[in-house]
């Protein structure tokens, strides 16, 4: 109960911060980033107080990266790993096509606006040759 109520405690902390902060991107960046190395500087520490060997953090590593699922998702990425199942092309590739299709798309804009006005034009001309009707 008491480990429930510290979560609920944090939760709401985190969203009031979380909603504050989310104005100011760039001081929410830096404080994040703070947070980060800390956290990691704490790591570094303990297993340093406690005495464990560079291969033994290695493999102490990579035994809790494996099991948590997190060592292929980190380092790989998922996004990468389905592309590759469902066989779509390079990022970089995907990119030079879409910049491609869409210089595309804006020279055909470009012209259907300039068949646009030369319609226009032509019916400015046609019009302007009736007569006018009179002003009162």
């Amino acid at each position: 109960m008491l480990i429930k109520k510290i979560i609920r405690i944090f939760d709401k902390i985190e969203d009031r911060v979380r909603g504050k902060l989310s104005h100011y991107p760039i001081l929410y960046a830096l404080i994040g980033g703070i947070g980060v190395v800390l956290f990691w500087r704490g790591i570094w520490h303990l297993a340093d107080d406690v005495s464990i060997t560079s291969l033994g953090s290695f493999a102490l590593g990579i035994i809790i990266l494996l099991i948590t699922g997190v060592f292929v998702s980190e380092f790989i990425g998922k996004r990468l790993i389905i592309s590759g199942l469902i066989g779509e092309k390079k990022l970089t590739q995907r990119e030079e096509e879409e910049i491609e299709t869409e210089e595309t798309q804006i020279k055909n804009l470009q012209n259907t606006l300039g068949r646009l006005e030369k319609k226009l034009d032509h019916m400015e001309t046609h019009l302007g040759d009736e007569e006018k009707p009179e002003v009162r």
